[in-house]
């Protein structure tokens, strides 16, 4: 995991030029060389230097990397190293984590923040994807990296009909790994629902652009308009009308025809919300989400870890992993599907749910104690990962949390009916 997520990691910053890996400052990225060097800090400090001792690596790492006590805004003007000296203090810091694993099976506590920490650089791995498509920067060459994933393409219409009931919300604690905003599982009820097979098209969300879904405030929360209001937003963010040719959309650094199966992705909670106000539908809860996340094929009263079982995700289940470089139609990976039908409820795209996020009963902070705390009842919850999440990570009782207005990660959503 850790060869792999620094593999990863390489491949997002290596053809940049110096001007790309520090880029302009803007509220939602990060400069790509100040986050690969938060990276190798990260592993550093959490494992080596907070629970083994070790002297730290770098003279100034912390007053350069720590996240915490530098302000986003402040990244831009650090004395960073450069890219060799970043690249070489992330193989430093692996080759002593790996190092001092040793023989044999790893402690309970190595476990857990080896695990954490990959998956931390997993995240940033994204974000560095979706800082490439926020300023246009050519799309990344990966090992291993094909053709979409485009088995049972086309659209997936209709909704399939969830009997819900009483199921365990969250992460157990014979679970392989858990955040501390899933711990722990508790008991919640679930009222039958319809929930879509398949997230929101473009197709289907260009027709709300048509009929002025932008331009009607009785679709928009109050806070919603403001937001639409302030930056005049007509359509999503990467989107621009081509005349005869359509919608055309921007995929890194090239517009492309708008791919009508497709989900639509880079869309914010706001945006999510007024097209389910227009199309008279709403978003799933997210206990309802993961209800139907986690409904295999087994045993009506069996909880899953994916919703087609148990068995680790394959490119037939899931777009993950990035290696596609983008979406899938949203009629692909028909082995993923749950009991019921549902589609795509892992990989693809993330999927906004109408909640905002909150601790589950009994919460407390892990090692990592701003991972979750700071963000509750500010940020809206997704689900289920996108194209670039890894396969290692993701559960159907992963939870991510953004700020409703985020256009830039990589987001869509699916309705349920309404009543």
């Amino acid at each position: 995991m850790l060869e792999s997520a620094a593999r990863r990691t390489t491949e997002l910053i290596r053809d940049l030029t110096p001007e790309q890996l520090i880029g302009p400052k803007l509220a939602t990225v990060n400069p790509p060389l100040w986050e690969i060097g938060h990276i190798g800090w990260f592993h550093e400090y959490f494992i080596l230097r907070r629970l083994y001792g070790y002297p730290p690596l770098l003279a100034r790492g912390d007053e350069l990397y720590d996240s915490i006590a530098i302000e986003h805004e402040r990244r831009w003007d650090l004395p960073i190293y450069d890219r060799e000296r970043t690249l070489a203090y992330l193989d430093e810091v692996r080759e002593r984590l790996a190092g001092r694993l040793g023989e044999g099976l790893a402690s309970a506590e190595d476990s857990f923040i080896y695990q954490f920490t990959v998956f931390h650089q997993d995240m940033h791995n994204e974000a560095l994807l979706w800082a490439r498509q926020t300023h246009g920067l050519p799309a990344p060459a990966f090992e291993g990296a094909g053709p979409l994933p485009l088995t049972g393409g086309g659209p997936l219409p209709g909704d399939a009909e969830i009997p819900g009931g009483l199921f365990e919300l969250g992460a157990s604690g014979d679970d392989r790994f858990g955040f501390d905003n899933e711990k722990w599982a508790h008991p919640v009820s679930v009222a039958p629902f319809e929930l879509a097979r398949a997230p929101v098209t473009n197709a289907e969300f260009a027709a709300f652009v048509a009929d002025g879904g932008y331009r009607r405030s009785e679709l928009w929360r109050e806070d919603g308009w403001a937001w639409r209001s302030g930056c005049a937003a007509e359509h999503p963010i990467y989107w621009r009308a081509d005349g005869p040719r359509g919608w055309r959309v921007r995929h890194f650094d090239r517009w492309q025809d708008l791919s009508p199966h497709q989900p639509v992705i880079h869309v914010n909670w706001y945006e999510a919300d007024a097209y389910c106000r227009w199309a008279a539908r709403r978003l799933p809860t997210e206990a309802e989400w993961e209800f139907a996340a986690t409904r295999g094929p087994g045993d009506p009263s069996d909880q899953s870890d994916y919703p087609w079982g148990d068995a680790a995700p394959t490119p037939g289940h899931a777009n993950l992993d990035g290696f596609a470089l983008g979406c899938a139609d949203v009629a692909a990976c028909p082995d993923g599907d749950n009991r019921f039908g549902c589609r795509q409820l892992i990989g693809n795209v993330w999927e906004w749910t109408a909640d905002t996020f909150a601790p589950y009963p009994g919460f407390a902070p892990d090692a990592y104690r701003e991972y979750s705390e700071p963000l509750f009842g500010r940020t809206k919850v997704l689900r289920g990962g996108a194209w670039p999440t890894r396969t290692r990570m993701i559960t159907a009782r992963y939870r991510n949390y953004f700020e409703p207005h985020r256009r830039d990660v990589f987001a869509g959503f699916r309705t349920c009916a309404v009543g």
